[in-house]
């Protein structure tokens, strides 16, 4: 009877509601999940035709996810095949931090924008701790649940760092958000593109609006030289050897102090530090998160006193209050003779193919996602591997030719660098 129950408890889990959001990988939609009550966000993933072999992303991301639990990250609580789709489940959140930010009728305080790029360092910092770099961070990539808590989410170009020759693709951020020396082709890196890519968020608080926006990675290079100046080689030695390092004319520092008025002493110091040219002199997480703009007044805001967008009212065949066991949900898990739970560690290091993720990648679905209360106990995850075979097959080489398509369909060439 145990047994039928718990068939019962999976097969019929997940009680589907509107869709969130949709984008390049898949849609993300609102669920129930009929074991708990509880919201949940549901990511679709596109896998493809079997002999286009499983996206090694989402896989990565699974695997990653499962090793950074933090209250700063994103809670994957389970994931399935169903239909040829991978879906992976999130907790709810609300909204995002670019919510928030482009939101004119939101007031951020100096407490709340201390508090936001707080807990997004903090997130950060965990990731680095263990030796992950989050490699995608951007306003939209930064969720805020019921309780004002922001976490990191989608890891899916998310590597493990530390090995002192390991090359990784420079492809990587949206534009905006790419350190300098990305923007130069540096095959080798570290946490210093992340805590870039937080200057920029930070800024972006403060400003209430992108702070450097290149429209090609010459124009963005230029807009970082126009506003911190050229740097010289004293100010970054190793420059001149990156592989697609060109010279440009000298330009002297803006006038940024005027241009962050709004900011304290502490905030442009600490600013000033994450915007370091070069990446070894570059300011860590931890450090950032050490600097005395955080114990100065006025302290970060509480979460569950930040300001957000109001949540979206919901329909009312929509609430968790309106679920019926007896309705016959639509079943999202696998068939019971399909499932198997996962593995406590399973590793795509050795037979990952390695993936690039094209500029400007901005259609990414991410779950608008919130803090899980109902659950005592963690749910094992549900993908079965046996509809993967023993490891993803090796995809087919995608040329210059397809990288128009490759924007639309994330089908990753397994022949570039990490």
């Amino acid at each position: 009877m145990g047994e039928v129950d718990s068939s019962k408890k999976v097969a019929d889990r997940y009680l589907k509601r509107e869709v969130l959001g949709e984008g390049t990988y898949g849609v993300v939609y609102k669920a129930i999940d009929t074991h708990t009550g509880q919201t949940v966000a549901i990511k679709k993933i596109r896998v493809g035709k079997q002999k286009e072999g499983v996206n090694v992303t989402a896989l990565r991301e699974i695997k990653l996810l499962k090793e950074l639990k933090d209250p700063n990250i994103i809670e994957l609580i389970d994931a399935f095949p169903h239909k040829g789709n991978l879906h992976l489940v999130f907790e709810f959140m609300e909204t995002d931090l670019e919510a928030v930010i482009r939101n004119h009728n939101i007031v951020l305080s100096p407490a709340d924008i201390k508090s936001y790029i707080q807990m997004t360092l903090k997130g950060l910092a965990f990731c680095h701790k263990k030796w992950v770099l989050h490699r995608d961070m951007k306003p939209n990539n930064l969720l805020i649940g019921p309780n004002g808590q922001l976490k990191l989410a989608d890891f899916g170009l998310a590597r493990v760092f530390g090995s002192p020759d390991r090359r990784f693709t420079h492809q990587v951020f949206a534009r905006w958000y790419r350190a300098p020396e990305l923007l130069f082709g540096t095959k080798q890196y570290g946490p210093g593109v992340d805590v870039w890519a937080a200057a920029c968020i930070f800024a972006e608080l403060l400003l209430r609006q992108p702070f450097l926006q290149g429209t090609s990675d010459i124009d963005q290079l230029g807009k970082i030289f126009a506003a911190f100046g050229t740097p010289t080689p004293s100010q970054w030695p190793d420059m001149v050897y990156l592989p697609d390092y060109v010279e440009y004319q000298y330009a002297p520092p803006s006038a940024l102090r005027k241009r962050f008025a709004m900011a304290s002493d502490d905030a442009f110091d600490l600013l000033s530090k994450m915007f370091t040219y070069d990446p070894k002199a570059r300011i860590s997480v931890q450090q950032a998160l050490e600097h005395r703009y955080f114990t100065s007044a006025p302290l970060p805001t509480d979460p569950d006193k930040l300001p957000r967008p109001a949540p979206k009212k919901e329909s009312s065949n929509s609430k968790a209050s309106d679920f019926n066991p007896n309705e016959g949900p639509t079943v999202l898990s696998p068939p019971r003779k399909s499932r198997r739970v996962m593995p406590e560690r399973v590793s795509f290091e050795g037979n990952a193919p390695q993936s690039d993720k094209v500029d400007d990648h901005v259609g990414d679905i991410r779950q608008a996602a919130g803090e899980s209360t109902s659950r005592n106990e963690p749910v094992p995850m549900s993908v079965d591997f046996s509809i993967f075979g023993a490891k993803p097959p090796n995809r087919p080489t995608i040329n210059s030719a397809d990288r128009t398509h490759l924007k639309r369909k994330l089908e990753l060439d397994f022949q570039q660098p990490e």
